[in-house]
């Protein structure tokens, strides 16, 4: 005899397809060496990114407009160059809410 599973869980879809959408930002490795670059400097501007990454520019563009599309790295311009840094109120936000998830209980 087969028992069913009858847990029953409320969810909020606006805020699974933000929270999704910052994990799938997060989820790619080169995107993570990225935030990690940036983390490491504080504030770095693209051409930086790439040179020291050794990544070609139109990827590293590609990659940082996902990050910034998600709010997970932020942007300030200095004259021609613009200098990115990572949001770490959205990083620790992301991270409450994935710990929050994981931590409740199965009803």
């Amino acid at each position: 005899m087969t028992m069913r599973n009858t847990t029953s869980v409320a969810i909020d879809n606006e805020k699974l397809e933000v929270a999704s959408e910052l994990l799938r930002a997060l989820a790619h490795p080169l995107r993570l060496q990225i935030v990690e670059f940036i983390d490491e400097n504080e504030s770095i501007n693209v051409n930086k990114i790439y040179n020291t990454l050794k990544l070609e520019q139109s990827i590293t563009s590609q990659h940082l407009r996902i990050l910034r599309a998600t709010d997970l790295v932020g942007t300030e311009r200095d004259g021609k160059f613009i200098h990115y840094h990572v949001d770490y109120d959205k990083v620790d936000n992301t991270v409450k809410a994935v710990r929050n998830f994981l931590s409740k209980p199965a009803k």
